[in-house]
């Protein structure tokens, strides 16, 4: 498929998607929100795909926000309607797949692009990163997830503070907060994504998925965590995956993951 502000690649099993709108700075618009739908779908069902790595073009923005110029003039049900087919589209479908999506912010990430770095299953920033949700700056709040899963990252006092006064943190401050795992030159920031991936890469992919869907279980209401945990951990005793895994182990050798 042909993607109008998305650039593509894969290499040694990591696909890397480039927001690539640098007029706008990145910022999410619809078609742009269909097309990560789209990518993020195929690399899924790609077996060739074994990590995803998701940036933005330039040294300027990862995503720098929402476009706010097609929202504008939404009426209440309308803006209830894009909150809803948003997180649907992209930004709880990004949370929940089941190949591990590594963002590399590498610049401004704002409103929903810290958004969409936080449905990732975790960060990695440039140094000149600055992160914020600046929605109540605007009369409107995060809708893309964003009340949810930043307090699950740096906890509810933060969270407020943050939402509340509509400021941007820069990257150390995100490392103090574990909004982001690692911090780096904006030089080696797709290197240290690349070494993670590889890392990723050496392990079970069935497991890995296995391991996505119970830490997330425990942040979906009416779950128990607990108990998707020990389904999935029985689980995997069926699997091609396991039986090499621990035959590998036995033998004292690097083991061959089939990926079943």
């Amino acid at each position: 498929m042909n993607y109008e502000n998305l650039l593509i690649s894969t290499k040694d099993g990591i696909t890397t998607i480039t927001i690539n709108r640098p007029s706008k700075l990145n910022a999410l618009n619809s078609q742009t929100i269909k097309e990560l739908h789209s990518a993020l779908k195929v690399c899924e069902l790609d077996k060739e795909t074994k990590v995803i790595i998701l940036t933005g073009s330039g040294e300027k923005a990862f995503v720098a926000g929402a476009d706010i110029s097609e929202f504008a003039s939404y009426s209440v049900k309308e803006g209830k309607k894009l909150a809803a087919l948003g997180q649907q589209l992209l930004f709880d479908f990004l949370a929940n797949l089941s190949t591990p999506v590594i963002a590399a912010v590498n610049g401004f990430a704002l409103g929903g692009g810290l958004e969409l770095a936080m449905a990732a299953h975790f960060r990695i920033a440039s140094e000149n990163a600055k992160m914020g949700l600046p929605e109540v700056s605007l009369g409107v709040i995060p809708g893309y997830g964003g009340t949810q899963r930043l307090p699950q990252l740096v906890g509810k006092g933060r969270a407020l503070e943050f939402i509340m006064t509509a400021g941007m943190i820069d990257a150390k401050q995100a490392l103090d907060y574990g909004l982001v795992n690692h911090v780096t030159s904006q030089e080696e920031l797709l290197p240290l994504a690349q070494s993670i991936a590889q890392k990723i890469m050496k392990n079970s992919t069935v497991a890995i998925a296995a391991a996505i869907r119970a830490v997330n279980a425990n942040y979906t209401d009416g779950i128990n965590g607990f108990a998707v945990e020990i389904e999935e951990f029985g689980d995997c005793f069926g699997t091609a995956d396991f039986q090499e895994g621990t035959t590998a182990f036995l033998e004292k050798r690097k083991a061959n993951f089939p990926g079943k």
